[in-house]
């Protein structure tokens, strides 16, 4: 028994050096295999592969795989998949010139925002104003017989000839012209601090009951260079107010339009009113007052600056 198990024991001694051999010969032989693709690489002037190199199965190496081994921030992806190149948002004056589109504020022919019969009154003929001043008094003189009104007796008898001239006057924004209201009056004085013109005082008709709202605005600028005339501010307020209009609407029109017309380096509009609408009917409060804002440029990017104008009018008390 003990013959048996030693004889045992030297079989096993002897596979594992067999397998002990065997390895080792494995291993001799990759390395010289190593050796050889070193030298071959070395020939052909490519470089030696390293650890962090990737191979695909078809023998060639994915070069992208260096670009996105030292990016943790970007996805793996096929660089055949990378989107085209952004065209530069700086482009040139040229490009801004020809892709601008027209102006959503001042129309080519100098009117900003007209009615769908503004163009119709300015190139009508003194018959055709006749006319249409006949059937304005007509209606008038429909709506003071609707309500139960004589428009015959002496008080009423010129009304609907005096309400008609009133609602042209009263709604002539329409057709001014911006250029002739600002009449060239820009002036390059190097000027870049803030300019304001407070308390304008507004007038208009509100379009839902056509009554009118009556209050206050001011306009703030930063220009850029260039300034415009004192009075052009008020004047470009004024037609906008002259029209069927709501509060908000007449606050943001007022700034765009300086916005156009200056290029300043930001506007901020406020607006402070009551509604006769409000005053006279429906609730019937005659303290509130209704505030609206517009701000563009550097006043709504800048929370300093938008603070120095409210400090300014008042509004930061």
């Amino acid at each position: 028994m003990a013959e048996s198990a030693d004889a045992d024991l030297a079989n096993i001694d002897a596979t594992a050096g067999d397998v002990v051999s065997t390895a080792g010969s494995s291993t001799s032989n990759n390395n010289c295999r190593r050796r050889r693709r070193k030298s071959k690489n070395k020939k052909n002037g490519a470089k030696p592969e390293t650890g962090s190199q990737s191979v695909a199965a078809n023998g060639h190496r994915h070069d992208s795989f260096q670009k996105r081994r030292g990016s943790l921030g970007k996805a793996a992806r096929d660089p055949r998949d990378e989107p085209p190149a952004k065209r530069s948002q700086f482009a040139s004056r040229s490009d801004v010139a020809t892709a601008r589109a027209p102006s959503p504020v001042i129309a080519s022919d100098g009117l900003s925002r007209p009615s769908w019969g503004t163009r119709l009154r300015l190139s009508e003929t003194d018959e055709e104003k006749a006319r249409r001043m006949d059937r304005m008094r007509g209606a008038v003189r429909t709506l003071l017989e609707c309500i139960g009104e004589n428009p015959d007796r002496e008080g009423l008898l010129d009304t609907p000839s005096r309400y008609a001239k009133a609602l042209m006057f009263l709604t002539e924004g329409y057709q001014t012209n911006v250029e002739s209201l600002v009449n060239n009056a820009l002036f390059h004085e190097g000027h870049n601090e803030m300019i304001l013109v407070k308390n304008i005082e507004i007038h208009s008709l509100c379009e839902h009951h056509l009554v009118p709202f009556i209050g206050k605005m001011h306009i703030g600028y930063i220009p850029s260079n260039t300034v415009i005339g004192l009075s052009k501010l008020p004047r470009i307020a004024q037609m906008y107010a002259r029209r069927l209009q709501i509060q908000e609407r007449l606050t943001k029109e007022v700034a765009n339009a300086i916005m156009e017309i200056l290029k300043p380096q930001g506007v901020a509009v406020v607006m402070e009113s009551s509604h006769l609408c409000m005053v006279m009917r429906g609730v019937e409060q005659t303290a509130t007052s209704t505030v609206t804002s517009c701000v563009l440029g550097c006043f709504e990017s800048k929370s300093k600056t938008r603070g120095e104008f409210f400090s300014l009018i008042g509004l930061n008390r």
